[in-house]
């Protein structure tokens, strides 16, 4: 459990049971927060991922040529041996496909905020208990922040950084929220796609299949109504 913090251990469980446990009542989380905490962490965590593949899947399915980019990033830094550490850090092409994945195809389409307290916001007063979302799917879609080819998939759009991809309007870009807020599991989430998606480059192509029928429906996240239907091909490397 590592280093105790509070007695309650230093992990994910550990310091929400400290937080349940703070002496200020202003900082105090109650059981329900610890709960759903946990429901997120565990449930919501591994539902995200899949969504995130599955798309990515999809558009290099469908744009070869990125994914051969993406391959030949793979095979140079890997070959047929698995992911490392250091080669998951160096993975730049790779970096924009997700990047690019996430923008068009956001596992959480919105974040719903309850407020907590009457608060304002700009001109806005906003009351307690009132539920607010942030459309995340909508942002990602708007062309005065990412150009009018918005919704096309160019993963190059991120090749100098975020800053650049959203003419300076990085809170544009929301597929792990934003803030003290944001995911805990973003890197986690990054790391374990860069190695899924660098084991299948390892050993296929793929392309679209023509039953596919593209028909995005959100239920626990974004996801294809009717799955993901793709031709694999193994790779025959000398």
């Amino acid at each position: 459990m590592g280093q105790s913090s509070g007695g309650f251990g230093s992990d994910f469980l550990g310091l929400l049971l400290k937080e349940h446990h703070d002496d200020n009542s202003d900082r105090r989380i109650s059981v329900e927060d610890v709960i759903d905490e946990c429901k997120t962490f565990y449930v919501a965590g591994h539902e995200t991922t899949s969504s995130s593949i599955t798309w990515t899947l999809l558009l290099l399915a469908i744009h070869i040529d990125w994914q051969d980019k993406a391959r030949k990033e793979v095979l140079e830094l890997f070959g047929q041996q698995n992911p490392t550490p250091d080669g998951l850090a160096r993975l730049k092409t790779m970096n924009m496909i997700i990047n690019e994945a996430l923008r068009l195809y956001p596992p959480a389409v919105n974040v719903p905020r309850q407020v907590q307290r009457q608060v304002r916001l700009g001109k806005l007063i906003l009351p307690e208990n009132m539920v607010i979302e942030i459309p995340v799917l909508a942002i990602h879609h708007n062309p005065q922040i990412w150009g009018e080819d918005v919704h096309l998939f160019k993963p190059e759009r991120f090749a100098e950084g975020l800053a650049k991809a959203t003419n300076n309007n990085v809170t544009a870009y929301l597929p792990f929220g934003l803030g003290p807020r944001s995911c805990v599991g973003s890197n986690f989430a990054i790391t374990e796609t860069k190695i899924a998606l660098s084991m299948i480059l390892q050993r296929y192509q793929f392309t679209l299949s023509p039953t596919y029928v593209h028909s995005p429906i959100t239920l626990i996240t974004l996801c294809p109504q009717h799955g993901l239907q793709i031709r694999l091909q193994p790779l025959h490397l000398g």
